[in-house]
């Protein structure tokens, strides 16, 4: 099992260029990470008297994604893209963690783990979103998406 983590975050909608839904496909998630998403982080801010929003400001912006009913797209990078997608039907589990630096601000993160060889966890970090909705619409949107396919349930043998 590899402990790699492509790395999401949102919280403002704008889509990538050139990226629309196919039919049928209802954006659930379109944006950016939260500029501040820590109360650690705010404390930074303030400790710096500021100075330490421009590479926030730079992080947050050179992420980007969207969560459809169908993918998860990421898009990497400020001057150079680089653009990712994963198929909501390869999604095995989801985890929602809501630190309390996070909860006080209204951020959180959803954990997705897939069976996807290039991305077996997505993370979806510092969303200023309701992280549970969203988890839950995910969810339905994966069932939805296997039982269109007729997937087959995985079992996990040790």
């Amino acid at each position: 099992m590899s402990n790699e983590r492509t790395v999401l975050s949102a919280s403002a909608p704008a889509g990538p260029a050139g990226l629309t839904p196919h039919d049928g496909e209802e954006v659930l998630f379109d944006g950016y990470p939260a500029l501040v998403p820590s109360l650690g982080l705010l404390f930074l801010v303030f400790v710096t008297l500021g100075l330490w929003l421009i590479p926030l400001w730079w992080r947050s912006r050179s992420r980007h994604y969207r969560l459809t009913t169908r993918r998860v797209v990421l898009e990497t990078g400020l001057l150079s893209k680089r653009l990712e997608q994963v198929d909501l039907y390869r999604v095995s589990d989801y985890t929602v963690v809501r630190p309390l630096s996070q909860r006080v601000l209204g951020t959180g993160n959803l954990i997705l783990r897939t069976l996807d060889k290039s991305s077996p966890v997505v993370a979806i970090e510092g969303i200023k979103a309701d992280v549970v909705a969203l988890y839950e619409r995910v969810r339905a949107a994966t069932e939805s998406e296997k039982a269109k396919r007729g997937a087959v349930r995985l079992m996990e043998v040790e």
